[in-house]
């Protein structure tokens, strides 16, 4: 008996069809949404869309963990100790000259000395020769750096000394006995400015005179005053003024006393309760400040003791005290 055939259930497998024919079977208005369809399944064999969140948070991720990298390498600044700063100011001693006290004081005090100048008239002379002839220095006619500012030439010089400007619109202490007398004062102030000045104010039992000049310079500087309720024996002092005209000159010393007691070599004055210090001066040093390290003017030298007929330093100087000075330019006491 003859069996009949076996067939296998499953299909036979097409054969692919090439890549146009299949996308001619696609009909065509159907082809852009199958392309479409397959662009995001081609992506997803990749990996993650770059539009994925959990991208953007890896990304995240790795930039926190390479900045606080960064951190941690980084060296932490140390805090200064006292013994590094110790160290630095040692360091620049000795690398760098620093001014000395003395020099510190002058350049603070220095805009505010004057030169003060007497004069009187030629024709006075005969009724002032005995005064003249007790002078150790007789007065000199004028040079043509000593040219008066009226210009008659009528005048010769009398005397030189000293002054500090105490106010800032020109008001200047000085000695009494620098001007006393004089039928004209001119001032020189520290940048060469020369005015005529008055005197507006006297105290002569401490031989102090106060000065008005008649101009100033537009940045005129007046001295700081300090009292001497503190000033004690031993105290570095600066003395700054003309002697014998030259100047400023500046010379250093300390206080050597105080409340000391002066009389004039004439034996006519006598004045108390002077600063008695140790820095050199001459004549033409009176009127000018005795200032302390910081620049603080704290007297106003007015003598010096020399038994000879010299009257030059032997090292004993005097100053009156900065509050008596100040009164007789009718400032308050400190």
């Amino acid at each position: 008996m003859r069996r009949p055939a076996l067939y296998s259930s499953s299909r036979p497998a097409r054969p692919a069809a090439p890549a146009s024919e299949a996308t001619q079977a696609i009909p065509a208005e159907a082809q852009p949404e199958a392309a479409a369809a397959a662009a995001p399944a081609r992506k997803r064999r990749f990996g993650i869309s770059p539009s994925s969140p959990a991208l953007l948070w890896t990304a995240i991720l790795l930039l926190g963990i390479a900045l606080a990298s960064s951190l941690a390498l980084r060296p932490m600044q140390r805090k200064l100790t006292q013994e590094d700063i110790n160290a630095a100011v040692l360091k620049t001693m000795e690398t760098q000259v620093m001014p000395s006290e003395y020099a510190r004081a002058y350049e603070a005090i220095r805009p505010s000395v004057v030169r003060v100048v007497s004069y009187i008239k030629k024709s006075r002379l005969k009724e002032l020769e005995p005064k003249l002839a007790a002078r150790s220095s007789k007065p000199k006619p004028l040079g043509p750096a000593q040219e008066d500012l009226t210009g008659d030439g009528d005048e010769i010089e009398n005397g030189v000394g000293t002054g500090v400007v105490i106010i800032d619109k020109g008001v200047i202490l000085t000695n009494l006995h620098v001007v006393h007398g004089a039928d004209r004062i001119k001032v020189i102030f520290y940048d060469g400015l020369e005015a005529n000045a008055t005197i507006t104010g006297v105290q002569a039992e401490n031989d102090l005179a106060v000065l008005q000049a008649a101009k100033i310079p537009d940045d005129m500087i007046a001295a700081t005053m300090r009292s001497t309720s503190d000033l004690a024996p031993g105290d570095k002092v600066l003395a700054v003024g003309f002697p014998f005209g030259i100047g400023p000159s500046a010379s250093g010393g300390v206080v050597s006393g105080l409340g000391r007691v002066f009389r004039s070599p004439e034996g006519k004055q006598e004045m108390r309760n002077l600063i008695q210090f140790d820095a050199a001066a001459n004549p033409g040093n009176s009127g000018g400040p005795l200032v302390t390290m910081d620049g603080e003017v704290v007297g106003i030298v007015t003598a010096i003791l020399n038994p000879t007929s010299a009257r030059t330093f032997l090292g004993i100087g005097f100053a009156v005290p900065i509050e008596n000075a100040a009164s007789a330019a009718g400032l308050p006491p400190f």
